[in-house]
């Protein structure tokens, strides 16, 4: 697997930046030609793994979300969403659906969502240290450079 181009991007945990974030994955994505509904997916994801990054990562406090996003030969997007907050101590138990450790009205679908709309997804996390998420999406029309 051959990686032929790459973005990364920061911003500060605001809810704000979460379209921001969606919007700026899905511009890159643009020279694999997706379809619509693979767009739609991994701004889905996107969303989900941002905003999980605002909400849970930083609870009472700003902190900044780091997205690196990579494109392969073979037309495979790889996205990974990263934090430096509060880390997730049982990662198994946080990717259940309906689980959450928020007060607020969440549903604790992210993760799950997460899963329905990509190819593959990964979670890394260390309590005090933070949480990555790769998103892994193969947009099905040809090798990208191949056009």
């Amino acid at each position: 697997m051959n990686f032929v181009n790459s973005m990364k991007l920061s911003f500060i945990s605001k809810s704000t930046n979460e379209s921001f974030a969606r919007s700026a994955v899905a511009a890159f994505l643009l020279p694999l030609d997706p379809t619509v509904a693979e767009i739609a997916d991994v701004k889905t994801a996107v969303s989900e793994a941002v905003t999980n990054a605002i909400v849970h990562a930083y609870p009472d406090t700003f902190g900044t979300v780091y997205i690196e996003a990579r494109l392969t030969d073979s037309g495979r997007a790889i996205i990974k969403i990263r934090d430096k907050g509060v880390g997730i101590a049982d990662i198994e138990q946080a990717m259940e659906p309906l689980y959450t450790t928020s007060t607020d009205e969440r549903a604790g679908l992210g993760f799950a969502v997460m899963q329905s709309f990509m190819d593959k997804v990964t979670v890394r996390s260390a309590v005090g240290k933070g949480t990555t998420v790769t998103l892994e999406k193969n947009i099905i029309r040809a090798a990208y450079g191949s056009r």
